[in-house]
This record gives structure tokens, sequence and C-alpha cells, in this order.
């Protein structure tokens, strides 16, 4: 482990602008589809690095486990009071029908087998159950950012939907985030491509041992625009679905009586 990766995993989510929009969205589409409490539920967050999700996804069941395939952020995760296991999206070590809520929050572009994660999350989750899922859209905004995370594809809307249907779920919302700033992150990744410049999005600070890649921190007061647009995005989507934008969110729910619609 180099000396820059606890930095790296110590990111605070929540004041970040990026994390603390995408956290509302999820927040306002669970409360839509699966309900707000506990009421005796599990939950499983697939790709749960070092925990930094699951103090907010924990307000929807009385179980929280995560999911982390690589090693190295587990011991964080422990600190932090988190239950995280180390395990293969594509091959769950959990049984049939054992989560009521499944989060799949940009996981699955990183990994080739999307198939198989779409089946095993299937596999692991009860009849009427929730998954809900983030990843990155269009592949047209390809980009470094893409490269030093170590991603495999960006999805479209209507792309995730078929996917996530082919694996037998239901898919009652699939739409887009980042709306608002949608124009301006895709202006700057088409004009640094244009100009033969590599965008620089995320951090330069990128190794093999690296488990996290940084975002850079915008300033104070740019970060507090950008969260505020966030809300009345936020506003937008409890509304409306959305056209576009640099995420995709869906909410996927596997067949069964208790189902929300």
């Amino acid at each position: 482990m180099t000396e820059s990766t606890p930095m790296l995993v110590q990111i605070d989510e929540d004041k970040h602008w990026w994390f603390a929009s995408r956290t509302r969205a999820i927040l306002a589409l669970l409360d839509k589809y699966a309900g707000p409490g506990k009421r005796g539920r599990r939950v499983l967050d697939v790709g749960a690095g070092a925990g930094n999700m699951m103090h907010n996804l924990a307000q929807y069941g009385d179980e929280i486990i995560g999911l982390e395939y690589n090693p190295k952020p587990i011991p964080v995760a422990h600190e932090r009071g988190w239950d995280v296991r180390q395990g293969d999206a594509t091959n769950m070590p959990f049984a049939d029908a054992y989560f009521d809520i499944v989060a799949l929050l940009d996981t699955v572009e990183h990994i080739k087998d999307e198939r198989a994660v779409f089946s095993e999350t299937f596999r692991v989750t009860k009849p009427g159950g929730t998954m809900i899922v983030t990843v990155p859209a269009f592949m047209w905004l390809w980009s470094h950012n893409d490269v030093i995370n170590l991603h495999e594809r960006r999805y479209t809307a209507p792309e995730l939907r078929q996917k996530l249907e082919a694996a037998g779920w239901q898919v009652p919302y699939c739409g887009y985030n980042n709306f608002i700033v949608f124009p301006l992150g895709a202006g700057v990744i088409l004009l640094r491509r244009w100009l033969g410049k590599e965008p620089d999005m995320a951090s330069p600070h990128f190794d093999d041992d690296a488990y996290q890649v940084e975002m850079e921190p915008a300033p104070p007061w740019l970060n507090a625009i950008l969260e505020g647009l966030g809300k009345v995005e936020v506003a937008m989507l409890k509304r409306w679905r959305l056209p576009w934008g640099t995420s995709v969110l869906a909410i996927a729910q596997k067949p069964g009586d208790d189902a929300r619609r």
C-alpha cells in the first residue's frame, strides 16, 4: 500500500457535491420504490469498498452487509463498524432470496461479466425485493476518468433497462442523473478531446496498489453551487424522468406480491 492510499479511501463523500447529489437521488428513489423504514429488512451493498455508503443504506434495514472484491478497503470498513465481506459479485456467498434491498452503485461497469452480476443480484434478492443501480452514462463520454477508474463500459438508460430485464428484473424506473451539469461536463470532455488533451477529471495519483481513485475536490464556493444544483435536480427527479445526464439510475424489482409499482 502506498502512502497516498489511506488518504484516497478517506474521501468525505457526504461533502463532495457529486457524491452528495448521487446519494440524494438514490435515497429519493429508494423511499419511493422500497419504502422508508427498516421493518426487519436485510440490505446488501455490492461493491461496498470502505463502506462509504453504508450509513445511508442502513436506514432501510436492520441488517446491512457489504460485499467487496478488493481486500484492501475492507479493514477500513471494519474500523468504521461495517460488516463488509470479501467476495465476487458474479458468484456471491449468500443464500437465495436473502436480501430485501440490494445496492449496486457504480460497480457493474468495473466487471467484465455484467450478465452474471445482474443474475446473481436477482438470485440473492427476495421476491418483491428492490435493487437500485447507478452506472456512468454514454460511451461517447468515455474519458481518462474511466481509464483510471478501471471501467469496462458506460451505459444508456435503454441499454441498462434491457440488460436488467434479460436477467428477470422488472424495471419501473430507469433514467439519468446529473442532468443540470451535463452540458458543462460533456462540453469539457469533448473540448479536451478535440484539443487532444486528456480530460483531467480525477486525481492523477494512481498506481496498481491504490484501491480508490480520488475525485478532485472543487473549491468550497463551487462545491456549494454544484451541490445546490443537485438538490434542485432531486426535486425534478421526483416528478419527471430526466432525459440525459452523466449517470444512469435504475430501480429493478424481483417479481413478487410485495413489489411496489
